[in-house]
């Protein structure tokens, strides 16, 4: 069997949304040739197959995140006016079972192959997996000294201040008549 969309067409509509690889709503309906609002209708009808780790609706501090990472500003004409489903992996592949088209089940085994080869290419290479622990350690390491340098900072103003000058407990004798 030919592929019908290539692996990486399919990777590059997989994002990284609470701390899970998902594929948004609008890419599925694309992917599927259906509707968006079709797709989520589906889904709606047969909510039970999907909890929380399979499917979820993006909030509206991470819509905002999204469209600024693509720089969308019609969002009425790019169908954003409601937030987007997520589907992780497991939400994907429920919805073959609500999506009972062959192009729906073609395009599914594809869509599996993605989430996998993006999992064995993180397995697969102990460099990448290295350099994510060196850059998480290094920015910890970094975000604790600018928190430490924050408390001492904080500390200093908290401290009573000595006032600096001059002044005059008693009058002297010739002056200020």
């Amino acid at each position: 069997m030919s592929e019908i969309i290539p692996i990486e067409n399919i990777t590059g509509m997989i994002h990284h949304i609470r701390g899970q690889r998902v594929m948004l709503d609008r890419d599925l309906a694309e992917l599927y040739g259906v509707e968006t609002r079709m797709l989520k209708q589906a889904v709606r009808r047969n909510i039970d197959r999907f909890p929380g780790d399979f499917m979820f609706e993006l909030s509206k501090q991470e819509l905002d995140n999204w469209r600024s990472q693509f720089v969308i500003s019609n969002l009425d004409k790019m169908g954003l006016r409601h937030p987007p489903m997520a589907f992780t992996e497991q939400g994907v592949a429920m919805l073959s079972t609500v999506l009972r088209s062959k192009t729906a089940i073609q395009i599914n085994i594809q869509i599996m192959r993605a989430f996998t080869r993006i999992r064995q290419l993180i397995l697969d290479s102990p460099d990448l997996r290295r350099e994510i622990e060196e850059l998480r350690q290094e920015t910890d390491g970094k975000f604790r000294i600018v928190f430490q340098t924050m408390e001492q900072l904080l500390a200093e103003e908290a401290r009573p201040k000595n006032k600096i000058g001059f002044t005059a407990k008693e009058k002297l004798p010739g002056y200020g008549k």
